[in-house]
């Protein structure tokens, strides 16, 4: 919530006498702006320092003799170490949490350059994998965001490192940072955490597909299966963090089946589908245990939600049309259901999906025969309607006092 928005919400409470004129000052007086930018001042000092540390050694690398190499790494790290725990007992938490992280990417950058120092050969990803652990150690000790961030960029980085380099899946990071770093996000009950997760959890599927070489609807199988799990959390603003990505996931690939594929290239189409029925038999099988959850937690009407990866592709036609529909039943759903629940980040992101569904029919349907500067003229006119039209609606809705949190 931000200071802002507390400054003029809270006016109208104090001429509705919800809260007295010296409330609402105590109120605003919580939402400091100063110290929030302050607090990020350490964050981007520490990243800084560790790119200025980063670029000094990797200058001058070659003629540092070896043992001052060694030496220097060591005590780098031992000195960002001991001066972050030392900042955090003086109460000094974004400051100490800051020399932490520069203790980590010291040791990372010591893992690469004693390597590189040695001639050591990498067959696989293990020093990238002991450095994320080692993040996410440090994660659980210091209970910190800033250092979850940077170890799940590790992990990120180790897996497309692996990939790219090796040309191999490291199961074992991706177990690690599903269960540790995952676990913890589930713990921390944070939103941020459980975005960023899921964003690292589908990038990191979608290169396990295309590694291995498979179909490439099999890449709904896991980001689905992330899905599934967020339906048996029952912190729903938890939940729908972590369904919100394999959400957006399957609503771009929709978007890119309706733009690029029509009846005159459909094989193209099936040439991503699995010709067996291990995916099909996958997918039922979230689909049911995700239906199952929500009927626990009460949510059964979102299991509308599955019309996004349904797999019209194996209709013999009008797949791209049914793909085009489910776009539009899947905005209209997402804003049906923000406006029951009364929830602000439903709407703005149902108001969103409506758009770029329409943009995307219009663009589908009107590209190959119309003039194409009367093509941008009446999309952009379209694009104006629909967005005062659906931030008027917004706007009305909040004026009656609604739109907080899920209940």
């Amino acid at each position: 919530m931000s200071r802002k928005w507390v400054e003029k919400e809270g006016l109208r409470w104090v001429d509705n006498q919800i809260v007295t004129r010296e409330q609402y000052n105590q109120i605003v007086s919580l939402y400091d702006d100063k110290k929030h930018a302050i607090g990020v001042l350490p964050v981007l000092g520490s990243i800084l320092v560790g790119l200025g540390i980063l670029s000094f050694v990797a200058a001058n690398w070659q003629d540092i003799p070896q043992l001052a190499r060694l030496f220097m790494i060591a005590v780098l790290m031992i000195a960002f170490y001991a001066g972050g725990e030392t900042l955090l007992r003086k109460g000094h938490d974004k400051l100490g949490t800051a020399l932490i992280a520069l203790g980590l990417i010291t040791f990372g950058s010591g893992i690469i350059l004693t390597g590189q120092m040695f001639h050591l050969m990498a067959y696989d990803s293990t020093s990238f994998i002991v450095w994320g652990t080692v993040g996410i150690l440090l994660t659980y000790l210091y209970r910190s965001r800033f250092l979850y961030l940077i170890s799940l960029l590790i992990f990120t980085i180790t897996q497309w490192y692996s990939s790219v380099s090796m040309d191999h899946f490291s199961f074992i990071a991706f177990a690690i940072m599903v269960i540790g770093l995952g676990y913890y996000s589930w713990k921390q009950k944070s939103a941020l955490l459980v975005w960023c997760f899921s964003l690292s959890y589908i990038l990191q599927s979608l290169m396990l597909v295309v590694l291995m070489d498979w179909k490439f609807f099999w890449f709904f199988v896991p980001i689905m299966a992330l899905y599934t799990v967020g339906d048996y959390l029952k912190e729903r603003s938890g939940g729908y963090a972590l369904q919100s990505v394999p959400l957006i996931a399957a609503f771009v690939f929709n978007v890119f089946v309706v733009l690029l594929y029509d009846e005159l290239n459909a094989n193209d189409l099936k040439e991503l589908l699995p010709d067996n029925y291990y995916f099909i038999g996958s997918l039922l099988l979230l689909f049911v245990v995700s239906v199952l959850g929500k009927i626990k937690n009460k949510r059964a009407s979102s299991s509308f939600e599955w019309i996004l990866v349904a797999p019209f592709a194996y209709l013999p036609s009008g797949a791209a049309m049914l793909y085009l529909l489910a776009l539009f039943f899947f905005s209209f759903y997402v804003l049906w259901r923000g406006y029951i629940e009364e929830w602000r980040f439903k709407i703005n992101f149902g108001t969103v999906l409506f758009i770029c569904s329409t943009m995307v029919a219009y663009g589908k349907l009107t590209w190959a025969f119309m003039d194409k500067s009367l093509f941008f003229i009446i999309g952009g006119l379209l694009l104006l309607a629909l967005s005062w039209f659906l931030n008027r609606r917004k706007k009305q809705f909040f004026e009656e006092g609604k739109g907080g949190n899920p209940t």
